[in-house]
């Protein structure tokens, strides 16, 4: 009892420290203003998923190679299925309907399949190492191509057109607010809070390493597969851009929403896998990539969904829900292989 009490407050700790930590680089984003701003959040966010995957990594333990991979697939399945699901559902029985540009979720889509097929997929049919490996050249290839397709969506995103972005027909004060981001936020010391957001982020890695023993204690007692660790670390750094995604949503602000949705499951995985990869060169670590091929079946039914429920720029309440039922399949095959 005593060590599953300090599991707990480990757990609670880490959790209060992650939404410490994004808050503090939400701050210097509305500080600094594009791109800069949505680089320092993107890389923070980056930072914590990175600490919790190494931290369980290193453990050497039986299936430590596997929780990159099963963290980004999680990440992927959470952002496509989970949070845009539940933004439209809540959106939309607010609202009956809700608007977003197709000139923006078009390009994050595409950016998504490509690195979702490029690091989850390719690996499983690549034939110069066996099994669900890349080989190292193969593996830098990968990581500098994600980079590069990170780079020019944050490129197009922020700098080149940034109009794609912005919601449809906004309100004069609502376009004031996204295109004058950088003059809208309260005036921060910028070097205090950059402490402060390396103090949280040290602290996720202290925590995530003294709570991925206990996690995966957990997951072994209840007989639950080894892939649910990567759902829970992926869950935990996507909960405080989820909880404003919804936010947005119910605001009538799907636009918005869906950009910082979409951003996410793109930072996961064009800034993590490189970052993944390079640690795992580095320190002679293993790691694999290749999912399995139901998890390959429910990529390419959330990719294909994703794309025919937002390809017309509304999004209406069936919308939703035919999200949200395979995210919970997910879950359940998650927990039920």
């Amino acid at each position: 009892m005593p060590n599953i009490l300090i599991a707990l407050v480990i757990f609670v700790l880490l959790i209060a420290s992650v939404l410490a930590a994004v808050h503090q680089a939400e701050k210097i984003a509305h500080h600094l203003g594009e791109p800069y701003g949505a680089l320092v959040l993107a890389v923070s966010v980056t930072v914590i998923e990175v600490a919790l995957i190494i931290s369980m990594m290193l453990t050497g333990k039986e299936g430590s190679d596997l929780i990159a991979r099963d963290t980004v697939f999680s990440a992927i399945m959470i952002v496509m299925n989970g949070v845009v699901g539940i933004s439209i559902l809540m959106g939309c029985l607010k609202h009956h309907e809700l608007s977003f540009r197709v000139e923006g979720t078009n390009p994050a889509l595409a950016v998504i399949t490509a690195l979702a097929t490029l690091t989850l997929v390719l690996p499983v049919y690549t034939t110069t190492t066996p099994g669900i490996d890349y080989s190292q050249s193969q593996l830098i290839f990968v990581g500098i191509a994600s980079l590069v397709l990170y780079a020019a969506f944050v490129f197009i995103q922020t700098v080149r057109h940034t109009e794609y972005f912005l919601p449809v027909e906004p309100l004069k004060k609502e376009a004031i607010e996204v295109q004058n981001f950088q003059q809208e936020h309260e005036p921060i010391n910028l070097w205090l809070t950059s402490l402060f957001l390396i103090i949280t982020l040290v602290a996720v890695v202290a925590l995530a390493k003294l709570l991925s023993p206990s996690l995966e204690a957990g997951i072994n007692a209840i007989g639950a597969p080894k892939a649910l660790l990567g759902v829970v670390i992926a869950a935990l750094v996507l909960l405080p851009e989820s909880i404003t995604a919804v936010k947005l949503a119910l605001q009538n602000k799907l636009q918005i929403s869906l950009n910082l949705a979409l951003g996410s499951a793109i930072a996961s995985i064009g800034l993590t896998i490189p970052a993944v990869a390079m640690i795992s060169i580095w320190f002679d670590l293993p790691l694999s990539l290749g999912i399995n091929p139901v998890s390959i079946v429910l990529l390419v039914l959330s990719l294909l969904i994703g794309l025919m429920n937002l390809a017309n720029g509304r999004a209406s309440l069936l919308s939703g829900i035919v999200q949200l039922v395979i995210f919970m399949s997910y879950l359940f095959l998650t927990l039920v292989p």
